[in-house]
């Protein structure tokens, strides 16, 4: 009998729809033209191209020519912070961020600290929260740019960045919001929002991998991060990745459309899934109760390794996380949940459950009786007492 799998690491990676799938294969076997080339097979892919950004642009209330193609959300990252920072370096150096963004944000602030530039890492709180208090309060004369996410991608913790927005308007800062984790999840309006460059992704949302895109406020002062033959308004030469940003875009209606029908069944087994798991003595959820991903499901096991648990749960057809799929390989504690106050033992005792719109209820059944056995079997051999 073959064993059942359950694919609950949604944050790291989804599937590919199928319908994605299928409006992207003519763009690899029929029109594969380049969007560059002036003839009929050059116009296709250059049609294809610009009705993807229309697609993408209204997706979050913005103009077509405000979103620029990328490889993913770290290039999108990385575009929109270092080239705000190189452009306005004689205005300030300054950047604002906080202290449990994706690495793909915090190593490129790192990055900038090494060439001059000052960075501020808020705190957050026990849930995760950044306060836009503190923003405001870190603001000085050159501050450049303020960076925080939209959504944690460990916790699952939403972050009020409508009002954070609201803070970099009123000071004439540009705002970036890494929304990797809540494209095509939870509604986004960069109007009402306040946002000036949103990062995504298009992997997370049952879209292809190797593509991402980069929404830029119109008048935001911002320069090229690669260089070359000027594609994407001459921020991002390259030949474009037409199957990809057609899938993209498939996508998007796909998740724009399902969003309400997805979010309220996944919340649904998400606080099935939370309940049944706190049930098991000395186990803590971490990131905020309510204002969190409508997937994710983010605990600690006091007195186990994570690693071991993962381990375990894949011998029985499950996929989980530690937390991040960029950093699971690292022994060291992670930065978010150092930054909401656990201990290194109780952050190496971490499981991130990420649901997606094919789990079910018996899903749910199977995982939480398999980590009760597991975790008590693995507290009865830990060194941790």
């Amino acid at each position: 009998m073959q064993m059942k799998k359950i694919y609950m690491d949604h944050a790291a990676t989804t599937q590919t729809s199928k319908e994605v799938v299928e409006a992207m294969q003519p763009y690899f076997l029929e029109k594969f033209g380049n969007a560059s080339s002036l003839h009929s097979f050059g116009r296709e892919a250059k049609d294809a191209l610009e009705n993807s950004r229309e697609i993408i642009a209204k997706s979050i209330g913005a103009k077509p020519e405000e979103i620029i193609f990328t490889s993913g959300g770290t290039e999108s990252d990385n575009m929109a912070i270092k080239e705000i920072a190189f452009i306005n370096r004689e205005k300030g150096n300054h950047i604002i961020t906080s202290s449990i963004e994706h690495h793909a944000v915090s190593h490129t602030c790192e990055f900038l600290e090494k060439m001059g530039f000052k960075v501020t890492y808020l705190p957050v709180d026990q849930y995760g929260i950044v306060n836009p208090a503190d923003v405001e309060k870190a603001i000085t004369s050159k501050t450049i740019l303020v960076t925080v996410m939209h959504a944690n991608n460990e916790i699952g913790t939403i972050e009020p960045i409508a009002e954070i927005g609201k803070i970099c308007k009123k000071h004439k800062i540009p705002f970036h919001t890494d929304a990797v984790q809540t494209f095509g999840k939870i509604p986004i309006d960069v109007n009402k929002m306040n946002i000036d460059l949103l990062s995504s992704s298009a992997h997370k949302l049952y879209g292809p991998k190797g593509v991402g895109f980069l929404y830029i406020r119109k008048g935001t002062k911002i320069g090229p991060l690669i260089h070359g033959g000027g594609h994407e308004f001459g921020l991002r030469s390259g030949t474009e990745n037409i199957p990809g940003i057609v899938g993209f875009a498939k996508a998007t209606e796909l998740a724009v459309k399902n969003m309400n029908k997805e979010s309220k069944n996944e919340i649904m087994l998400r606080d099935k899934l939370i309940n049944e798991v706190l049930k098991i003595p000395n186990t803590r959820l971490n990131g905020h109760p309510k204002e969190r991903l409508s997937g994710n499901a983010h605990f600690s096991f006091r007195g186990i390794e994570g690693e071991s648990l993962i381990m375990h749960l894949d011998m029985q057809g499950i996929a989980a996380s530690t937390g991040s799929a960029c950093s699971t390989k690292s022994l060291k504690p992670s930065h978010v949940l150092t930054a909401i106050g656990l201990d290194a033992v109780t952050s190496h005792g971490s499981l991130r459950l990420t649901l997606g719109k094919d789990n079910t209820e018996n899903d749910i059944n199977h995982v939480v009786k398999a980590i009760k056995e597991i975790v008590e079997n693995l507290r009865k051999i830990s060194p941790f007492k």
